[in-house]
């Protein structure tokens, strides 16, 4: 028995969503050193001058090759799980609400991304602001599900419940955790990389004749590695700060005012953006992020039609 039409798009976005977070899972946990050394060299425990690389993965191993792998929690699992799988999901219901809001066309996937783009198809201001608000509201909400987790493993498991206890924070202000301000604006970077600045250039500026499933997976890691992680790098570097600040203060909140200052006055703009700085965060996100347009696009739609057929069956013997 098919779906009903009105289950259609619900089961395609759990589907997908839910693919999402397995693949992250999977490949966050197998690169948690590069994510390790890219926390540190985006930090204030390792200066501007030379060999920050070095430096970082110093710090990061001291305690042994396999230390980065126990600062990850169940919460981390949990939230890598729920970081991709939410921030796809929160985007598809965002860019569908718009799109039908706004009178725009939803964001191309999977096979519609090979064909060539449809002579009504334009970049007007509807489809401008769907571009910016569905990735900002993916990245806020992102962040409410992995931020605290990836403060975990920043400072360690058992740092980060003392630092916690000290801030005195609301459980919500515990749920959201440090620098939240930070880490939002980055995952709305990178989800703008992946679900938006990706699938629209391919679209519509990738000349036709050389449109195939491995351009895809290498345009898509080139936009993240020279477009997306360029800007976001500036926000992840501020995400460290905030945290040294919290920390060197005794638990003290953030102030990003003197925490901007301070970087700057000593650093300038070294203190947010360096190439060490900047290959350190390609990478931590390339093998996830930079893949991440691919997968959804090529890999997703695979077993999507046997995933609706599944789900069909399941409603069929639900309503009988």
């Amino acid at each position: 028995m098919a779906l009903p039409e009105h289950l259609v798009t619900p089961c395609q976005t759990t589907y997908r969503s839910v693919g999402l977070g397995v693949y992250a899972v999977v490949v966050r946990y197998c690169t948690m050193p590069l994510e390790k050394v890219a926390m540190i060299a985006n930090s204030s425990l390792v200066s501007s001058g030379k060999n920050q690389l070095g430096q970082a993965w110093r710090i990061a191993t001291k305690e042994g090759l396999l230390a980065p792998y126990r600062t990850v929690g169940p919460a981390s699992i949990t939230a890598w799980f729920l970081q991709y799988s939410v921030m796809g999901f929160v985007f598809q219901t965002v860019d569908a609400a718009l799109s039908v809001s706004l009178g725009t066309q939803r964001m191309p996937y999977g096979d519609q991304l090979m064909e060539p783009p449809a002579p009504s198809s334009s970049f007007g201001i509807a489809t401008a602001c769907k571009a910016i608000l569905a990735p900002i509201t993916a990245g806020t909400i992102e962040s409410v599900v992995s931020n605290r987790a990836e403060t975990q493993r920043f400072w360690g498991l058992g740092k980060s419940a003392a630092i916690e206890r000290q801030l005195g924070w609301s459980a919500l202000g515990r749920a959201c955790g440090p620098a939240f301000v930070a880490n939002s604006a980055r995952n709305a970077v990178m989800s703008t990389t992946s679900f938006v600045a990706t699938p629209l250039l391919f679209l519509h500026a990738f000349p036709q004749e050389h449109k195939s499933h491995s351009s895809l997976f290498w345009f898509g890691l080139s936009v993240n590695i020279f477009a997306g992680n360029v800007v976001a790098i500036t926000q992840q570097s501020l995400w460290g700060r905030v945290l040294n600040y919290v920390e060197e203060g005794g638990g003290r909140n953030a102030n990003y005012r003197a925490i901007i200052g301070e970087a700057y006055r000593k650093e300038g703009l070294s203190a947010f953006f360096t190439p060490p700085k900047w290959f350190a965060r390609v990478l931590m996100n390339a093998p996830i992020q930079g893949t991440l347009p691919w997968f959804y696009n090529d890999v997703l739609p695979l077993g999507e039609p046997a995933a609706l057929k599944l789900a069909g069956r399941a409603y069929a013997s639900v309503s009988s």
